[in-house]
């Protein structure tokens, strides 16, 4: 099997924005991890949202999968909600902070 680029998914998960943000969710350091399993081509996302009881919830795991299937060689996708650590602000990326008037 050939290797899953994780630059690709990371440019792939950039195209995912928080409904409430404008800002795509990989600067807004929403995403913890990314389990690659270049035998099997699958793919574990673990991220955070901004908010707990996010009602958007759903609908951003949705398309992080759908996103991250969209790269080369990428055979499947689990996206793991976690609050642990909980999201805060200083996981945001310069770019973001500027983005939201923050700096």
């Amino acid at each position: 099997m050939a290797e899953i680029n994780e630059a690709e998914l990371m440019d792939a998960l950039r195209e995912c924005y928080d409904p409430e943000i404008p800002v795509n969710i990989v600067d807004l350091g929403l995403i913890y991890n990314l389990d690659i399993n270049n035998e099997t081509g699958n793919v574990d996302v673990n991220m955070t949202l901004t908010a707990l009881g996010c009602p958007m919830a759903g609908e951003v795991m949705s398309e992080v999968e759908m996103r991250v299937r969209q790269v080369e060689n990428v055979n499947s996708c689990k996206v793991e909600l976690t609050f642990d650590p909980p999201w805060s602000p200083e996981r945001m990326t310069e770019d973001a902070k500027w983005e939201l008037g923050m700096m």
